[in-house]
């Protein structure tokens, strides 16, 4: 009975809102009208703070699908989503689809917002073939086609989303686009080199910078690859290659190009190319790399004084602490107020995320080439600042 009672007050006041609306523009055509979009959406508002949403739903399966009033099935079908009601979503946009009186101009709109009932339902197989269905449409065809690339990514399909990518990119120009296939061709590339299937890592990494040439994660496919071989002074060049391509990058190259000089290379060569580096792209990362090269080829006194020279213009705490460590060992000891200096540092620097996404602002210790926050690609990267880069 209450139920029957709301459902009567709630047909009550959307037609008297209608009513209101109709009388009142007509009365005076020289006002300036009120929107639909407003006026749906404050009608709605009211709906939906008044009224149980049992009797909303009640409302919506009575209620005629014409042109009039698709807008509003959508609004509270997307109304349910957005609470996590996201089965009576489903039902709705179900509904609609089922009822022979939809116009058909609207049958692509409500099929895209099924589809993504689905996928926040985790119903991935239903969401798939409708979004499938939608690739071709002008309208839904770009969104269709994005909403399966991330399916896909979810899922770690990387073939199928890399030949939906591919659709996207022809006859496209959107950088955007492109960045997308070229480091998903990075995660095919990848999966080549989990199998040891050299060659096709290559191929494909060289793709990725077909499609981009900033792609920074191919760069250090190659790297790795040239590592592999043997040929170590070739990939200490490609490591450097980063910096023309993204610099904010360069930290995590010099980390590479380190490890790399360390194994199978002299350190103290790399002074005046990282010199020049760092006068164009300063950075901790980089700054310590140098310092470490100094010592190598010049003496640890000559490192300190680069270092204190250094900081004074660019604190951090990274570098505080190399400062303090070589200080110490000059002097042939460690008192009990440097190591307290280094214990409090190292504890600052201990639990602070190292990246960050400058599209969303996630942030954590560990590099993600795709955001698992805001999904875009090579967002994540090296925090700047004091007790950062």
């Amino acid at each position: 009975m209450d139920i029957v009672l709301q459902w009567l007050l709630l047909t009550i006041a959307v037609a008297a809102g209608w009513f209101a609306g109709r009388m009142g523009g007509s009365k005076d055509r020289s006002k300036v009208p009120i929107s639909d979009e407003d006026s749906v959406r404050d009608r709605l508002q009211f709906l939906f703070t008044n009224y149980s949403d049992q009797a909303v739903e009640n409302f919506v399966q009575s209620l005629a699908v014409n042109r009039d009033t698709v807008g509003l099935h959508l609004s509270i079908g997307a109304h349910f989503r957005h609470k996590g009601e996201t089965d009576r979503a489903i039902l709705i946009h179900q509904n609609l689809l089922a009822r022979p009186e939809l116009p058909p101009k609207y049958s692509h709109q409500v099929t895209y917002e099924l589809a993504v009932d689905y996928l926040n339902a985790g119903l991935l197989d239903r969401a798939e073939a409708l979004l499938h269905q939608l690739m071709g449409d002008r309208e839904y065809g770009k969104k269709s086609s994005i909403q399966l690339i991330e399916l896909y990514q979810q899922e770690k399909e990387w073939s199928k989303a890399a030949q939906v990518a591919r659709t996207l990119t022809t006859g496209e120009h959107d950088p955007a686009m492109f960045k997308m296939l070229a480091y998903i061709t990075c995660e095919l590339s990848e999966d080549a080199l989990k199998q040891d299937d050299r060659w096709q890592a290559q191929k494909l990494a060289k793709e990725a910078l077909d499609f981009d040439r900033s792609c920074v994660r191919a760069t250090f496919i190659l790297m790795r690859l040239l590592i592999r071989q043997g040929s170590y002074k070739e990939a200490a060049t490609q490591s450097l290659k980063v910096f023309d391509q993204n610099p904010d990058f360069g930290p995590e190259a010099v980390d590479r190009l380190l490890k790399l000089e360390r194994e199978h290379g002299d350190v103290s060569r790399l002074g005046k190319k990282l010199g020049k580096l760092y006068d164009t792209w300063p950075s901790t990362s980089l700054l310590l790399a140098l310092v470490e090269a100094v010592e190598r080829s010049s003496g640890r006194m000559a490192a300190i004084e680069l270092l204190r020279r250094e900081l004074e213009q660019r604190p951090s705490v990274r570098g505080l602490l190399r400062l303090v460590a070589l200080a110490g060992y000059e002097k042939g000891m460690t008192t009990d107020e440097e190591r307290l200096v280094s214990r409090i540092g190292n504890m600052m620097l201990a639990n602070r995320p190292v990246y960050r996404c400058v599209n969303c602002g996630f942030s954590g210790q560990q590099l993600h080439w795709l955001c698992p926050s805001c999904k875009q690609w090579e967002t994540v990267r090296p925090i700047q600042g004091v007790e950062a880069e």
